[in-house]
């Protein structure tokens, strides 16, 4: 089980902290989880979890 930091998920989902966040908020991207007082990450499991749903989708959309 890998935990991504804030690096390494915005190498991997090119998305803003702060949109993010709000996708976090709106319950549309996984959770993260607090390792620290100052410190926080996702695990990548769920990630690519989420990357994998994203591509299903758009290869449902071209294919209609």
């Amino acid at each position: 089980m890998r935990i991504l930091s804030k690096r390494d998920l915005k190498e991997v989902v090119l998305y803003s902290q702060q949109h993010v966040a709000r996708l976090e908020k709106a319950g549309q991207f996984p959770k993260r989880i607090q390792l620290g007082p100052n410190r926080v990450g996702w695990l990548e499991s769920e990630v690519q979890d989420w990357i994998s749903e994203r591509v299903e989708l758009h290869g449902d959309q071209t294919s209609s």
